[in-house]
């Protein structure tokens, strides 16, 4: 078992079983073809451009008009999500067999989810729309606080579902957990810094702070598209293609190596920014995993 906490800067990148970054080409297990020289990779950011306010002071401008390609606020079916450049943002991604479509469609329908938010639309929506839909200091979040409520336990059921360990569990293998965290650090101070992070057996949290240019859906694009790929030559020990499901004689798409969805929270201010950073240094300890955040 392999869990990669940022609280600390480890060579990690150096153990990707032969794996360059985005952009490489991986080196096949029993090949000896030459692998990258990581000795001079960066170290993470882990520190954000400014220093967040603290509750009492903070001001959030949600209500202003996101620049292209960010979306703004939008909805990917049940929840408003906020992309806009410079902010922090708290993600969680997960594996496509750790948690089942129709569980999660269940939790919605219990929760009253589904009303929350129309399909997904990539229009931006201009400062005076914004302002229109009403004056809330989040404009744009959940409307009341049961709709508040709701999304909160929604994501402590699937966050508790992950942690439980169901699916393959990929990430075990410390080859994939090292080629998941040398994907996330590639980018680092280009096109996100990148705050925290943790690979979990099935899942991985990752805190940024955006950049503009680089909207959050392709940030996340990029992540899971390359470590899909990669991950289906090491699991298979060829090229193209990843495991098949328990039970199943078909291979899975590349594809479904993660799951489509993630999590998504923009961090509002220094409190907010603490939890969600004690969080996921503390997430292998809750999930039983380790005995301190730092095993």
């Amino acid at each position: 078992m392999r869990l990669l906490p940022s609280t600390r800067w480890f060579n990690s990148v150096a153990a990707m079983n032969g794996s360059e970054p985005p952009g490489g080409t991986p080196g096949l297990p029993g090949q000896e073809r030459q692998r990258p020289d990581f000795s001079t990779t960066p170290r993470p950011s882990l520190t954000p451009s400014f220093v967040p306010a603290s509750q009492q002071t903070s001001r959030v401008m949600t209500n202003v008009e996101s620049p292209a390609p960010h979306l703004g606020w939008h909805s990917r079916g049940y929840l408003p999500h906020w992309d806009h450049p410079g902010t922090i943002q708290s993600l969680n991604f997960r594996l496509g067999d750790a948690l089942p479509q129709e569980v999660l469609e269940k939790w919605k329908q219990e929760l009253e989810l589904s009303r929350l938010g129309a399909p997904a639309s990539r229009r931006h929506k201009t400062a005076n729309e914004t302002l229109r839909e009403g004056s809330r200091r989040d404009a744009g979040a959940p409307g009341n606080q049961a709709q508040h409520q709701a999304a909160v336990e929604l994501r402590r059921r699937i966050e508790k579902y992950l942690d439980a360990g169901h699916g393959e569990c990929w990430l075990r293998r410390p080859e994939l957990a090292a080629l998941v965290e040398g994907a996330l650090l590639h980018f680092d101070t280009q096109r996100y810094l990148l705050l925290a992070w943790c690979v979990m057996p099935n899942h991985v949290h990752g805190l940024i702070e955006t950049r503009e240019g680089w909207p959050l859906d392709g940030v996340l694009h990029s992540w899971k598209s390359f470590t899909s790929h990669e991950a289906g030559k090491i699991l298979r020990g060829a090229a193209g293609g990843t495991p098949a499901l328990p039970g199943r004689e078909r291979q899975r798409p590349a594809g479904e190596f993660w799951q489509r969805e993630y999590l998504d929270r923009y961090v509002r201010n220094a409190e907010h920014y603490a939890n969600v950073l004690a969080y996921i240094e503390e997430n292998p300890v809750k999930a039983g995993l380790a005995q301190i955040k730092t095993d």
